[in-house]
């Protein structure tokens, strides 16, 4: 597994604007490649309560799958907001995950940590911290030579 994983700057603001815009739990997928997330599409919150748990919308994870075995991007994983909380799974997040791997981007309101779902993880027992490397948009890199 990766040590870290990249996310493109322009990608990691969107998505904290939409959270921040929004008084209940944001949830979409994380797909990419392994190391790099590349796209975050969202998806309907469909948890009986939205303001304090999020489900994934099961129509859009079955679509994301057959996109991927189709040839396109992978599914890494998922993100999901925390309006009142901080940026770390909760007691309720380590209820619902399983040790599968999957990464877990979680969006507070100044922060934005990734988390992968593992067994005897060092938080609550299923998560360990991911190093998620922000890459500047391209109008930022240094002129090639």
């Amino acid at each position: 597994m990766a040590p870290s994983v990249s996310i493109s700057s322009a990608l990691l603001t969107a998505l904290r604007a939409r959270a921040a815009a929004s008084p209940v739990e944001i949830c979409g997928l994380l797909l990419g490649a392994p190391g790099a997330i590349l796209e975050a599409p969202p998806c309907a919150n469909v948890a009986a309560e939205p303001e304090r748990r999020f489900e994934l919308d099961p129509a859009a994870l079955f679509a994301a799958h057959r996109r991927a075995r189709e040839g396109g991007p992978a599914i890494l994983g998922h993100y999901h907001s925390h309006p009142e909380g901080p940026a770390r799974p909760s007691a309720e997040d380590a209820r619902q995950a399983a040790a599968d791997g999957a990464l877990w981007l979680i969006l507070a309101a100044r922060e934005a940590r990734l988390w992968r779902a593992v067994a005897a993880g060092a938080w609550h027992g299923r998560f360990d911290p991911v190093a998620l490397m922000v890459a500047p948009p391209c109008d930022d890199a240094p002129p090639s030579p």
